[in-house]
């Protein structure tokens, strides 16, 4: 991209494909200067099902940021979701050959690429490798061992899996769609940096992205992802449901659950009705609101259990695991009316909802600060972030007096996660 300064974020979902692009202000907080959006047709619950919709869709909301920003898109930061993702944890040691010397980034690097060496089930691959906490010749629960001496160095990994098929396919129609990958990032991550403060990650909390294919979590304990899994099914179950119980068509059913739906069925009377017009001449429907809202309860209900079940499997009952802060609920599926209240019942956990808005510039449009868009939000935060390690790198080594040493050139140390990039980028191109 011309402008270093700038960054994409392109979150693929199975409702809705959004462009973000936007850049730094002086107090570091986040300018959106165009989005773009289109309806994603070619995606079912997070995986890409149909390439030629999906690339389609995409070119559609670059082309509307485009315009919207006046700047070309080049470089886009991709989120990733879908039910193939997984997670596991694992611990591994490196041995280190000079124990005089202390710890530094090469060593937990060294580690780290180890990790990636893991030999996964068939048709799987390693997105991201997390460390979670370290230990230097048994001395347990280090968060960073840099600049400490030791011989043994070995970490638990948060290790998040998906389907190399899936992973490919979602590059496929970046490239397709003229369009380079910057980076590809686990979506409840992404979420997790837009909506999630600092202290709560510190004590303890689950963020849970309802979208319209899948639901996302993501939970964080002392200030370290501590699980992630993705649950494959979101709002789109609940328009599902809808048009069958009322036999309307999923626009109806859809407007339905967005302007008179609640999770709470006992909100409404039982003389409360909405008029639906029939199709081609037919006769409207009558749907009693307290009807419609006892459908979405029953699917939020099945959609907060299951999510619970992976907070409990967690260890959320353990004192240590505890998470003080409760939940965050974040995502299109947020919007529901009296969906906190619902959360809170089935898990009498502290539930809020999630804006992301904390980290935009105070003249940003206020439509962006909706849970709606807490992921291209994340993308966003993550390509700019990007771009800054990038540009102190090169800056680093434009300076004369950096004296160039094989060890310490920062271009040779580049983070696992660009180096993913890179050869996913190498095999994309081999592959045409």
């Amino acid at each position: 991209m011309e402008n270093n300064n700038i960054a994409v974020g392109l979150d693929i979902g199975t409702t809705k494909i959004v462009a973000m692009v936007g850049r730094q202000d002086a107090y570091g907080k986040i300018e959106v200067l165009g989005t773009g959006k289109a309806k994603s047709l070619g995606v079912h619950r997070g995986v890409v099902n149909n390439i030629t919709q999906t690339i389609q869709s995409i070119q559609q909301a670059v082309d509307e940021a485009e315009s919207a920003s006046g700047e070309k898109i080049v470089e886009v930061v991709v989120g990733i979701a879908g039910q193939h993702i997984r997670s596991l944890h694992h611990s591994d040691y490196i041995t280190r050959s000079n124990s005089d010397k202390v710890i530094d980034e090469n060593d937990i690097e060294r580690l780290i690429n180890q990790v990636y060496k893991l030999v996964m089930l068939p048709g799987e691959e390693i997105i991201h490798v997390l460390p979670q906490d370290f230990k230097v010749d048994g001395q347990a629960e280090i968060k960073t061992p840099i600049g400490m001496y030791g011989g043994r160095l070995e970490a638990n990994f948060h290790v998040v899996v998906g389907q190399v098929s899936s992973i490919r396919n979602i590059g496929r129609c970046i490239k397709s769609a003229g369009l380079e990958l910057a980076s590809i990032t686990l979506e409840p991550l992404a979420s997790a940096d837009a909506v999630l403060s600092q202290e709560e990650k510190e004590a303890g909390v689950a963020l849970i992205d309802i979208g319209g294919g899948t639901t996302d979590l993501a939970i964080f304990k002392d200030g370290i992802i501590r699980h992630t899994s993705v649950i494959s099914f979101g709002g789109g179950v609940i328009t599902e449901d809808i048009k069958e119980g009322c036999s309307i068509i999923e626009k109806q059913a859809e407007l339905l659950k967005t302007k008179f739906g609640s999770a709470w069925p006992g909100e409404n009377k039982d003389n409360e009705i909405v008029s639906i017009p029939g199709l081609r001449g037919r006769e409207p429907k009558e749907i009693t609101l307290k009807n419609l809202s006892k459908i979405i309860h029953a699917r939020v209900v099945e959609i907060v259990e299951q999510v619970f079940l992976e907070i409990k499997n967690y260890g959320h009952d353990e004192t240590k695991k505890k998470l003080i802060a409760g939940i965050v609920l974040t995502g299109g599926g947020a919007q529901l009316n009296h969906i906190k209240q619902l959360v809170e019942y089935i898990t009498g956990m502290d539930t809020r909802i999630g804006y992301p808005n904390e980290h935009l510039a105070s003249n940003s449009d206020t439509e962006l600060s909706s849970p709606l868009y807490a992921t291209v939000v994340g993308l966003l935060m993550k390509g700019l972030i990007d771009n800054e390690k990038k540009n102190k790198v090169e800056s680093k080594i434009e300076d004369k007096s950096f004296e160039r040493k094989p060890e310490t050139n920062p271009i040779a140390r580049k983070s696992i996660f660009e180096k993913w990039g890179e050869k996913f980028r190498d095999f994309l191109d081999n592959a045409e």
